[in-house]
């Protein structure tokens, strides 16, 4: 059994449906589930729902011993303010899962993110350690204290990474709202008004809206 957190968002919901097509079964985490959340998981089968606090609880009893953690769940707004919030679950959370996996020996994959990088003058690469990163909101700083609380500890899981995701888009993430891609924001304004609106551009080597960005699909089909 696998395990993913964040299972009803965008990320995670995909990375189920591509496992469950794989033939795995699934244990999926997450909030109390929307209606539009629910949409996601439409299609799994093979699959156990637990709530997000009733997980932690049933992992410390045995009731659950996935044989690998994608921790995907986490607040990603980037204008989230408050910050006993942001530690709580982006932080907290994710160090008792990494002491979990570490105690039974389990891989533990996470979501870290390029939000970590700030206004990039460290560079994007893995190479630069976190500790001379300085991200430019909460959510960024949320997740890149994890970043070097992971690297500081001696005992850690079998196998273990941060995945430092740009600008994802794809399909179920319409429930995103305001934090949606800009893809997706994009292409609904342009269905809305025939149009999009551009930035204007900050440095003199990029013209307005010749800014440039990474952009990564996902699905459960491929990962482009």
């Amino acid at each position: 059994m696998i395990a993913i957190t964040g299972a009803a968002g965008f990320i995670g919901s995909n990375l189920a449906h591509r496992l469950c097509k794989d033939g795995h079964d699934l244990l999926l985490v997450d909030h109390p589930l929307t209606a539009a959340k629910a949409m996601n998981f439409a299609g799994l089968k093979r699959f156990v729902f637990v709530e997000h606090d009733l997980f932690l609880q049933e992992l410390q009893v045995k009731k659950w011993k996935p044989e690998v953690i994608f921790h995907l769940g986490a607040c990603s707004a980037t204008t989230e303010a408050n910050w006993d919030y942001l530690a709580r679950n982006n932080i907290g959370y994710t160090r008792d899962l990494w002491t979990w996996a570490t105690t039974q020996r389990v891989p533990f994959l996470y979501a870290s993110s390029a939000a970590t990088y700030g206004d990039g003058t460290q560079g994007f690469d893995d190479r630069t350690l976190p500790t001379q990163l300085v991200p430019l909101n909460l959510y960024g700083k949320s997740k890149n204290d994890f970043d070097i609380w992971a690297l500081g500890q001696a005992k850690r899981p079998p196998r273990w990474a941060g995945l430092k995701f740009f600008n994802v888009y794809g399909p179920r993430e319409n429930h995103k709202g305001r934090m949606s891609s800009v893809v997706l924001q994009t292409y609904k304004q342009i269905v809305a008004t025939g149009g999009m609106k551009l930035f204007r551009s900050t440095d003199a080597n990029y013209p307005d809206g010749g800014q440039l960005r990474d952009f990564v699909f996902v699905d459960d089909c491929v990962n482009h």
